[in-house]
């Protein structure tokens, strides 16, 4: 049971680094900002300067 919710969870983190490479992509192709939190402030940064 163990190694299949590792396998799970292999998953789940391998698809959200995916998603937040094709977001940086996709910020850097219409030249937006990218909207993070960082230490409990809203921080724009420029998708180009990742």
């Amino acid at each position: 049971m163990t190694s299949k919710k590792n396998t799970v969870r292999d998953k789940i983190l391998d698809g959200l680094k995916l998603t937040h490479l094709r977001l940086i992509q996709k910020k850097k192709e219409l030249n937006q900002d990218l909207v993070i939190s960082k230490d409990g402030k809203v921080v724009r940064i420029k998708a180009n300067d990742l």
